[in-house]
């Protein structure tokens, strides 16, 4: 059973998930809801930001499937350019971890994943 039906906002945007290459691919579908800025289009930053930390937990909890919920310590989002009116892709790595700590890196991207759209550094709670 997929982690994201346990997470109430990743069933409101309706994210997907798939694994490829040993990674999570979490997919956020485009909505006119999503839209922040009607003029570009362009994505809200906020729906990029959610799909960026709900895929780094997704990731967490992955690499370790026993644990709690992985609680977020601090995340820092990078804007990179503006997110068209499609989906949008994630994924995530673990960079570190320890007993306790595990430092995430993610990105965003919508046609290439070579050009992400965001991309996230956080550091999550393994355990309490």
């Amino acid at each position: 059973m997929s982690i994201l039906l346990d997470m109430p906002y990743a069933r409101f945007l309706g994210l997907t998930e798939r694994e490829q290459d040993g990674a999570v691919i979490v997919t956020l579908p485009f909505a006119e809801a999503l839209i922040g800025n009607p003029v570009l289009p362009a994505l809200h930053g906020g729906a990029t930001a959610a799909l960026l930390e709900i895929t780094a937990t997704v990731q967490v909890a992955a690499t370790w499937p026993g644990a709690r919920l992985p609680k977020p310590i601090n995340v820092s989002v990078a804007y990179l350019r503006s997110g068209r009116p499609q989906d949008v892709h994630a994924r995530a790595r673990i960079g570190k971890a320890g007993r306790r700590v595990a430092y995430v890196l993610a990105e965003a991207w919508q046609d290439d994943p070579a050009n992400p759209i965001a991309t996230l550094t956080a550091h999550f709670l393994l355990s309490a």
